[in-house]
């Protein structure tokens, strides 16, 4: 019986549940009290309006808070007013964690085939800790539905993915759906979608017309466009009233300087100490990191890596958006595996060449095995930093140090604990920052773009010749 037992699978096994409690004990300790707060509202907002009410009248008993989102994401949120606010809020937390994983699969699979590990041992481990972080816990605690839009937009990624291998996983013998699926050409409507839902994930429409990816930002155009439509025709008194009126009430989500608002809005509104952002500073700040973000996206496109463009617009969002809440900031997670990817990179393109020019010139005794431990060292070294990055990033989301102090005017002041803790304060923003101008991108690792536009593509070309 014990010769049928795969020991090697015991372990990992094993490992995977010490990780999985490691994970809810760093929930418990680092998380808050969530109860589900904002599927309260959402919940609260469709049984309001399945009852023959204007949507965007409803205010949550005990708050001021009423529904911010466009109609459509009503209409996508309305059977739930058919269901208990319990169980709508465990399906959600059921349907985000499904989206997690299936993404973490997409982003780590050409990952674990390169480095030759096992994908759902590797899952087993990434889920839980990215299950961990601040901007998933919040998520789930309050019912959210960032993973569901980060899940959209990273389809978008996938189908990119497939078009740029013209299909190569189709089987003649496949249906037409089933073609039509791995063809990738449907790319662009989970953008599309997301963008109709929230309206921030627009700037990926914006990157797809720089990088000249046109079928795929014509099809997110269109498909947010007639998702509106639609929904002009079905639910037109709360279209019209959310376009004309809500959209500008930029009260109704909240106060720019609160804690949690870890955009650039926020910590300009912290910094001076004022409940509003000074506007002139803030969108002259805005619009340079919008270039910036922008301008290192394409080039990283450009260069073979869509993962990392795709990270840095999502990135930039949360920086230049008005308000970005800590459960709004999912795109630390993406760049979190491009740090990590990077580093093993690094460190394997820096030791190749010179670990085997060591074994020519040493030999194969014992002086040569010592003349190994030379150009053994310094390979290690070359990928640190960005081993270093992607640990600080990821323990700096899992403290959260962001809520010992949490201030808000008029009560308290922002500088009440001094420079470091407003430094504390702004962390997560900060390093959102620090990410847009400063995340790498891998040359070559997700060539997921049309040959015929791609500088990458290029330089491959010429080098053969």
């Amino acid at each position: 019986m014990a010769r049928g037992i795969d020991r090697r699978a015991v372990v990992r096994i094993g490992i995977v549940a010490v990780v999985c409690y490691a994970a809810w004990l760093a929930i418990v300790t680092f998380g808050r009290s969530y109860n589900f707060f904002d599927m309260k509202i959402y919940h609260g907002a469709v049984v309001w309006w399945a009852g023959g009410n204007e949507l965007y009248d409803f205010i949550a008993p005990r708050t001021t808070l009423g529904f911010t989102y466009p109609p459509f994401a009503g209409l996508v949120m309305l059977p739930m007013a058919k269901i208990p606010l319990g169980l709508a809020g465990w399906l959600n937390i059921l349907a985000s964690v499904g989206t997690l994983t299936v993404v973490l699969a997409a982003l780590l699979k050409p990952i674990v085939d390169r480095l030759g590990w096992s994908l759902w041992f590797t899952l087993g481990i990434a889920v839980p800790l990215a299950v961990a972080i601040e901007p998933t816990r919040e998520t789930l605690g309050f019912g959210q539905v960032n993973l569901l839009l980060f899940g959209l937009i990273m389809a978008d990624l996938v189908a990119l993915r497939w078009r740029a291998r013209r299909g190569a996983r189709v089987n003649p013998t496949d249906g037409p759906m089933r073609r039509l699926w791995f063809s990738g050409v449907w790319a662009g409507v989970g953008i599309g979608l997301a963008t109709s839902i929230k309206l921030t994930p627009a700037l990926f429409i914006v990157y797809l017309l720089l990088t000249r990816q046109w079928r795929a930002a014509m099809t997110a155009v269109g498909t947010a466009i007639a998702v509106t439509v639609g929904t002009f025709a079905v639910a037109g008194r709360e279209s019209t009233s959310y376009w004309m009126s809500v959209l500008w009430q930029t009260e109704r989500v909240g106060a720019a300087d609160m804690t949690p608002n870890q955009s650039l809005a926020g910590v300009l509104a912290r910094l001076y100490d004022s409940i509003e952002t000074p506007t002139l500073l803030w969108l002259s700040f805005a619009l340079l990191v919008l270039a910036l973000g922008l301008s290192r996206a394409s080039n990283s496109h450009a260069d073979g890596d869509e993962l990392t463009a795709f990270t840095l617009i999502g990135l930039t969002t949360n920086v230049i958006s008005p308000i970005s809440w800590s459960h709004h900031l999912v795109w630390v997670i993406p760049a979190m595996v491009v740090l990590g990817d990077a580093a093993i990179r690094r460190r394997a393109a820096s030791r190749g060449p010179a670990y085997r020019s060591t074994l020519a010139v040493a030999g194969s005794g014992p002086a040569g095995m010592n003349g190994l431990r030379s150009p053994i060292w310094f390979p290690t070294l070359t990928g640190l930093r960005h081993g270093v990055a992607a640990l600080g990033l990821y323990l700096l989301f899992l403290i959260a140090p962001i809520w010992p102090y949490e201030h808000q005017l008029p009560e308290v002041s922002h500088y009440h604990d001094g420079f470091f803790g407003a430094l504390m304060e702004n962390s997560l923003a900060l390093a959102l920052i620090v990410l847009v101008a400063a995340l790498p991108w891998r040359p070559g690792a997700e060539p997921a773009f049309y040959p015929e536009h791609s500088r990458f593509d290029r330089r491959s070309t010429t080098s053969h010749r």
